[in-house]
């Protein structure tokens, strides 16, 4: 299953940041780098599901990508040049 979730990586005053879901309350992991938090979240998103499960709730549809395949918005942090 492929899934579409937000990320919000919050920067922390030590390095690096704190990764959260607004559609997952439940997703929280953290990482150094952009990159490292990409990989905790899916370590996260897959112990979310295992949650879900256990409660027998189900994942919100909005996430689902159909068929596994489909556009994909991804966001990027880069610096901004100075004028």
């Amino acid at each position: 299953m492929l899934a579409r979730i937000p990320l919000l990586l919050e920067p922390q005053p030590e390095g690096g940041y704190t990764v959260t879901s607004p559609l997952l309350p439940e997703l929280i992991t953290e990482g150094d780098t952009v990159a490292e938090c990409l990989a905790h979240a899916e370590d996260a998103f897959a112990a979310v599901t295992e949650i879900y499960e256990y409660w027998n709730r189900p994942l919100p549809s909005s996430i689902a990508i159909e068929g596994g395949a489909g556009t994909l918005l991804i966001e990027a942090v880069v610096p901004f040049p100075d004028a």
